[in-house]
């Protein structure tokens, strides 16, 4: 069986991606690849904070538990996905990204992901 280590590099080296962060819901960061540099712990205790303030807006407005997030900005794009029971994992991609395949991987897959953990 493929390690979580190596799973979590080969997202990481996907096509537009420039790191991959498992993290748990606590925000500490479980594994994490990159071939860009990035701080695994700023990115894991920022997201987490994000998943939260997620999760009580689909609380709020009646949509249920946050599954996916995708934040586009001026330089890139973040795809923050729950896998798992309470671990989250976050994507750092550049502008010029295509994240259809990755959203498309992450939703067929996320039980496969999640039995890793």
């Amino acid at each position: 069986m493929t390690g979580l280590a190596e799973v979590i590099r080969g997202l990481s080296s996907r096509a537009g991606v420039r790191a991959a962060v498992l993290l748990s819901a606590d925000g500490l960061p479980i594994e994490h690849g990159a071939t860009d540099p990035v701080e695994p712990e700023t990115v894991a205790a920022l997201a987490a904070t994000l998943a939260q303030h997620g999760h009580r807006l689909g609380q709020g407005i009646r949509q249920g538990e946050l599954r996916t997030a995708v934040l586009e900005y001026a330089d890139g794009s973040v795809v923050l996905a729950r896998v798992g029971g309470g671990d989250w994992l976050a994507f750092l991609a550049r502008s010029d990204a295509d994240l259809g395949p990755l959203l498309y991987d992450l939703r067929h897959h996320r039980a496969a992901l999640g039995s890793l953990l």
